[in-house]
Parts: C-alpha cells; sequence; structure tokens
C-alpha cells in the first residue's frame, strides 16, 4: 500500500483502506523475485500491459529430504480475450538452501528447468493451455502480505528519516509531505526491494522503502537513484506512489536525451 499525496488525510485513508494487488501488481511481485525476470520478451511483457484480471495456482510440487520445488501458473486476461501465462518455479536446492524463484514463458522451458535440479521430474500435465479465460472464471486474489524481518522501531524510524531527508526532487511539492513523515514515526519494521515489471529508463533505478506500522498497516516510498545531473552527481528523489517514480524518471530521462542531443 502506498501513500498517493503529500496531504496528512490523504495518507492516513491510504493506509488504512485495504486493496487487491492489481494485474500489474501481481507481475511486478513475480517479477521481483524472480532471479531470471531480465530474460523475458519484450514482447511478452507488453502483451501484460493489457492485463484486464489475473489468476494464480499451485501447479505441482515435491518435497524430498529437506529439498523442495513447486511449479505456479500464473495467468493474466488480456484485454483482446485471450490469455497468458507464465510459469514460476521454486526450490530450495542450490548450494546454500535458500528459496529461489524463476519465471519461464512456455511449459517446456519449465519443464527443461526442473529437470536440472537434483530431484524427480515432473510429470507433464494433463490440460490445454490454450483455452480461453472470462473473467468470471478468476477466482477472487486474496490481498497479498509482505513479509518484513524482525520487528526494529528505532532502525525503521531512522531509515525513514533519513530517506525523506535525501529526497532532492526538482519539484518540492512532489515530496512526501509531513504527513506521511508523521505516520512513518510509527514504523516498527522496513524492506527494501528493487522495483522490476514495467521497464524502468537506462541509467535509472527504482526501489521500494515499505514500512510496517505498529497497527498492522503497511505503507510504501518510492525512491528514483540516478545521475542524469549537469554534472554527473549521483542523486535521489522520493515519491509517494509508484506511478508519480515512474513518470518522474520518464521525464527526466526525455529532458537528458534532448538536452545530450
Amino acid at each position: 500500500m502506498s501513500v498517493p499525496h503529500d496531504h496528512e488525510h490523504d495518507a492516513v485513508s491510504s493506509a488504512t483502506a485495504p486493496t487487491s494487488p492489481t494485474p500489474d501488481e501481481h507481475l511486478e511481485h513475480l517479477l521481483g523475485r524472480a532471479l531470471n525476470s531480465f530474460e523475458l520478451p519484450d514482447e511478452t511483457l507488453h502483451l501484460l500491459d493489457s492485463a484486464l484480471a489475473y489468476s494464480g495456482s499451485l501447479h505441482s510440487a515435491h518435497h524430498s529430504g529437506g529439498r523442495h520445488r513447486e511449479t505456479y501458473r500464473h495467468t493474466w486476461l488480456l484485454a483482446d480475450g485471450s490469455a497468458l501465462t507464465l510459469w514460476e518455479l521454486v526450490h530450495n536446492t542450490g548450494r546454500d538452501g535458500t528459496e529461489q524463484h524463476e519465471v519461464y514463458v512456455t511449459e517446456d522451458e519449465l519443464h527443461l528447468a526442473t529437470g536440472r535440479l537434483p530431484l524427480p521430474p515432473e510429470a507433464t500435465p494433463d490440460f490445454d493451455l490454450q483455452v480461453p479465460i472470462a473473467p468470471v472464471q478468476l477466482p477472487a486474489v486474496p490481498p497479498e502480505r509482505r513479509r518484513f524481518g524482525p520487528a526494529d522501531p528505532d532502525s525503521s524510524v531512522d531509515h525513514a528519516r533519513r530517506l525523506l531527508r535525501r529526497a532532492e526532487n526538482p519539484d518540492p511539492s512532489t515530496r512526501p509531505g509531513p504527513g506521511t513523515a508523521r505516520l512513518l514515526r510509527e514504523a516498527c519494521a522496513h524492506q527494501i526491494t528493487q522495483a522490476f515489471g514495467r521497464r524502468v529508463s537506462q541509467g535509472f533505478a527504482l526501489y521500494e522503502h515499505a514500512f510496517l506500522l505498529r497497527d498492522g498497516d503497511e505503507i510504501s516510498l518510492w525512491e528514483v537513484e540516478h545521475t542524469a545531473t549537469p554534472d554527473g552527481r549521483h542523486m535521489c528523489e522520493v515519491y509517494a506512489t509508484q506511478d508519480a517514480a515512474r513518470a518522474a524518471i520518464a521525464h527526466r530521462a526525455a529532458t537528458t536525451r534532448r538536452t545530450s542531443a
């Protein structure tokens, strides 16, 4: 959940109103955790820009001797009525035993990936991927809860304070305002993740700073890092929503291109 404006009233409303992830947010969550998301074709991501609905389900699973492998089917309904599926492989068979996520476009790629794991291969599923999915057939998806680390209020509040202090937004009115700063004084845990999904212009990085508040609500701030400054100096900008951050990236990238042309 993100704070949409600088106004305190709007920030509080955003922090308390529950919302379900959109199809686009489901895609960003998937790409954000997949180690190989950069390998997905641009054409596939472009098609998913028109997604209207989302459905996800467990496809297969195997657990043996402390090792596990699960595969998930993620399907999006597109604006033209067709369905597009991505396949997610989750396993802990690496050297350090940590859980890894991978994403594939086709079922054949998924089977090749599972075949490389030190676990029995999965059987070929017996269903047809070409059956169109109607909006009414998609089940309701419960809100996805973020996994925060151990609570550390002092660290989280200090992180929020430093994040807001280093924001150098060209337009000061686009910075998160006093209402957001007051909310973040109640932060008891935080998490930083790089935003994937929709492409970010070259030379820019986008990070989500998510904060867990004492009452269990969550809010996020979005940090843009870049060196698109006249002297090449590293610069940070902070926005209350992801859309505002991406719009700032697009505007600054376009300005940089015109200047260098």
